[in-house]
């Protein structure tokens, strides 16, 4: 049997929020991507599950956001890219150890196939996303939802069954069983305006779709379309798990033992974040000529500095050297501690006569 898992980290930026500012936990947090114009103009891009309660969801305006939360409490931020993508690395990472086949979905979700390590064994891979579950909780104290089935459709709506924190496993004889009284809208790629037609077609739940006539389907929907539709409806998915296209970077944060600005001890966890993240891109196969570095501090507002060499720094010596000046650099700006640190590289380049691990899966 193949086993693949969608792993999807619940409400993301809002949870490395509550993480970075431990206050929030309890409150509705809402992340949002302010467009300048106003106070309140541009949209959420992430609301927890306290604010989701009063109907705050992704994409909604931020002004309408702040009136369903009026009196509630809300507290409203801004997203902090540099310091989510860090961690997103981070985990990433994490996971990418456990998988046969990795492919990452965006910054906080990612589908692996686990066929071979668990010599298809769907009690072994249940076991396998426990693992998971746990390392990246005790790792970066987050919690994320995992679905596992026999497929990327079916583990994707696996994941999103239980949450948050969740672990929903499907074997291949419960497809049916699982997938058929969930309502349409479940099924990926199933929008509102979609959803809607299905309702005047009255095709409510998966079940519903499943038992409507398959040439319907195509001449509502189109050969492609329609044809994806009567195939998710039987829980049926053969697309394969893989890498999409070039990473642009990559990065490594910690936090420190205590918030200070006392050079060696913030030199001395770049270096150990800097020979781990080298490592692991020379095992990608990539070298780098963009070297960067960033700085939650303790009012938790971020602080980075880069540098662009002509070549590649090769050894990691190299590598910490140019680390060093942008320290040295960023120190002699800095009033407030510094509380988590943080190495990035981009200007990534192939290196020549090196392959990635998924071309050897093509």
């Amino acid at each position: 049997m193949r086993i693949v898992m969608h792993i999807d980290f619940d409400y993301f930026f809002a949870q490395i929020e509550e993480r970075e500012k431990p206050w929030l936990r309890g409150r509705p947090v809402v992340v949002c991507v302010y467009s300048g114009r106003t106070e309140d103009s541009g949209a959420v891009s992430t609301a927890n599950y306290e604010a989701r309660r009063y109907s705050v969801r992704s994409g909604m305006p931020i002004a309408l956001a702040k009136k369903r939360l009026h009196g509630k409490g809300g507290i409203f931020l801004p997203v902090t890219h540099a310091l989510y993508e860090a961690v997103s690395e981070k985990v990433m990472t994490m996971i990418k150890r456990y998988a046969d086949r990795f492919e990452r979905i965006g910054i906080d979700e990612a589908f692996i196939e686990v066929t071979e390590q668990t010599e298809g064994c769907i009690e072994k891979a249940g076991d396998l996303a426990k693992a998971i579950k746990e390392e990246v909780k005790r790792a970066e104290n987050l919690t994320c939802s995992i679905g596992v089935g026999p497929n990327k459709l079916v583990a994707k709506i696996a994941s999103d069954y239980k949450k948050p924190d969740g672990l929903t496993v499907v074997t291949e004889l419960e497809v049916d069983s699982f997938l058929a009284q969930m309502p349409v809208s479940k099924i990926p790629g199933v929008g509102r305006k979609t959803e809607a037609l299905f309702k005047q077609l009255s095709i409510n739940t998966v079940n519903d779709l499943a038992a409507f006539s398959s040439g319907r389907l195509v001449e509502i929907f189109g050969k492609k379309l329609g044809g994806y539709f009567y195939r998710a409806s039987r829980g049926l998915d053969d697309e394969p798990v893989k890498e999409r296209g070039e990473p642009k970077q990559f990065s490594r944060i910690a936090t420190l033992a205590e918030d200070t600005l006392t050079r060696d001890t913030i030199l001395k966890t770049l270096t150990r974040l800097a020979e781990n993240l080298q490592r692991e891109v020379t095992q990608q196969g990539y070298s780098f000529r963009t070297i960067g570095i960033m700085f939650v501090l303790d009012d938790l507002s971020l602080h980075s500095r880069s540098t662009t060499l002509e070549k590649p720094p090769g050894k990691p010596e190299g590598m910490i050297a140019e680390i060093t000046k942008l320290l040295d650099a960023s120190l002699s700006q800095l009033d407030r501690q510094v509380r988590r640190a943080g190495v990035k590289v981009s200007n990534l380049e192939r290196v020549k006569g090196q392959k990635l691990m998924q071309d050897y899966f093509q």
